[in-house]
């Protein structure tokens, strides 16, 4: 319950809708979910068809001028000199870099054909989980920064029953890199859970993880909250990588929380860093932009 108060309370200072609700008024809604202490309700928490979303902004994109380039791996950047003049941004084909290349060092690889090159007033650094190479390409290295990468699991679950009828998350654990193993649904309506917290070394392991002791924990968690679950009918689906700062907290109101890096670099003129991105940051991306424009535009 403590946890709860502090989402309720850093919530509200920033003006999303939320509040608690009654043992009884809870057990009406949700009769199959266990909530001992209480239950905190965010009515404008829901999910987003994200594909459909993505597809609808690069439509936008391109309608507004704007020129995709994919398979196009970053080689090398170089900054204006003195602070004028245009950014320099070299690509090579994809099968003379290592698009991976996200360490520290960031160092500059050996390219086997002919790179290519373009210039660009300003460079906005939204590479996601290989944004700290791109950064690090940039900035000098004492200002380096290093990836971490927090891989989540996903489950399946194939009943229809018990089947909450809104997304429930466990409290908050303090200084846990994700949100719990908490219950979601696709754009179908079908049951999911998770994601997990996996800490791996590559942003390419992307396999869900086949551990026995990982998924007992994931069942350990659902069933805190779900008792009524079958266990057997929970299954490995998929998984995805979060990019992070550091092994921190992924709440707000938690010390030791990480939130997003969104920065104007200081001595590099039209240079906006965008690191540590998670979720949710597609859903808060066009807030992000509006952000970024402000940076570059109005200040």
């Amino acid at each position: 319950m403590e946890e709860l108060r502090k989402v309720h309370d850093f919530a509200k200072s920033v003006d999303v809708p939320i509040q608690f609700l009654s043992k009884k008024e809870a057990k009406r809604r949700e009769p199959d979910v266990r909530a001992e202490a209480g239950v905190l309700e965010s009515p404008s928490t829901g999910i987003v068809d994200s594909h459909g979303y993505m597809q609808f902004l690069h439509g936008e994109f391109e309608e507004f001028g704007g020129t995709t380039a994919l398979a196009s791996p970053v080689s090398r950047i170089q900054a204006p000199s003195n602070g004028r003049g245009d950014w320099k941004i070299w690509t090579a084909p994809p099968s003379s870099t290592d698009p991976t290349a996200s360490s520290p060092s960031a160092a500059v690889p050996e390219l086997e054909g002919e790179d290519t090159s373009i210039t660009a007033e300003t460079i906005i650094n939204s590479a996601g989980l290989y944004a700290c190479g791109i950064s690090n390409m940039i900035l000098p290295p004492k200002r380096h920064i290093k990836p971490y990468y927090a891989k989540g699991t996903y489950f399946s679950y194939s009943k229809s029953h018990p089947k909450p009828d809104t997304l429930v998350y466990p409290a908050p654990v303090p200084g846990h890199g994700g949100l719990g193993t908490h219950l979601t649904f696709d754009m179908t309506g079908r049951v999911r859970f998770g994601p997990d917290v996996e800490w791996v070394d590559s942003p390419d392991d992307l396999a869900p993880t086949a551990n026995t002791e990982r998924f007992k924990a994931a069942i350990e968690d659902i069933k805190s909250y779900l008792p009524g679950i079958d266990a057997d009918a929970i299954a490995l689906d998929y998984a995805g990588i979060r990019p992070k700062l550091g092994k921190l907290g992924a709440v707000a109101s938690a010390q030791g929380f990480q939130d997003f890096y969104i920065e104007m670099e200081k001595g590099f003129a039209g240079f906006v860093n965008l690191l540590g991105v998670e979720s949710p940051g597609l859903t808060a991306s066009l807030a992000i932009a509006e952000e970024v424009h402000e940076m570059l535009y109005r200040r």
